[in-house]
């Protein structure tokens, strides 16, 4: 054995040691909530991963989409179409804020969405809740952030993870959630004139 994998093989066996030691003390379990926020691409995306595990762990699942409403995205046609029964999905958005200018509509379907929220968060059939893009729908104060802090804190099942997305999260949800993101933008080819595209934003 060369010096360099004897040094590589020693220093792998500490980090080892001390891993190992670390990992004997997180023994808790509990449902988390999780936000992703962030100006960056990705928060949905990741969020749709945390569905395919669940799915793989024979974890049932629900998301309700806020916002998009009848865009055509492709996690809303893939678990619809191959997953119907591991993956309830909800669509309560009409679409994006600037197409709709309807504020009162805005509103109405915010307020249907997070509705079949806390009926999916309270079913006990149910272990993992994605409130896509419902940070936006918060932001503008279409849903009070405080009935939803609360309703967290206070009203979710024990070991019911819920995960919620997109930009601007309110620092009152920052504040409630065990594991926050945020998605950094670093570069984009929007700015250079390239619109979204199947696959990688939908």
């Amino acid at each position: 054995m060369d010096d360099l994998t004897a040094r590589h093989n020693e220093k792998m066996k500490r980090i080892k040691e001390v891993r190992d030691r670390m990992m004997a003390t997180k023994t808790e379990e509990k449902g988390l909530v999780v936000v992703h926020t962030g100006k960056g691409k990705g928060k949905s995306s990741s969020a749709f991963g945390m569905i395919m595990r669940c799915i793989a762990h024979g974890m049932p699942c629900a998301v309700v989409q806020f916002i998009k409403g009848t865009w055509d995205t492709g996690e809303k046609s893939f678990l619809r179409e191959r997953f119907p029964d591991e993956c309830r999905f909800f669509v309560s958005g009409e679409g994006f804020t600037w197409e709709v200018q309807d504020r009162e509509r805005d509103v109405a379907a915010a307020r249907r969405g997070w509705e079949i929220a806390k009926e999916q968060i309270r079913d006990p059939a149910i272990r993992f809740v994605l409130l896509d893009e419902i940070n936006i729908a918060l932001r503008y104060d279409y849903i009070d952030i405080d009935e939803v802090v609360e309703f967290l804190l206070h009203e979710k099942p024990e070991m019911t993870h819920v995960v919620l997305t997109g930009r601007n999260a309110k620092p009152e949800l920052i504040e409630a959630a065990d594991l926050v993101t945020e998605m950094t933008l670093v570069k984009h080819p929007f700015r250079d004139g390239v619109k979204a595209q199947a696959g990688v934003e939908f």
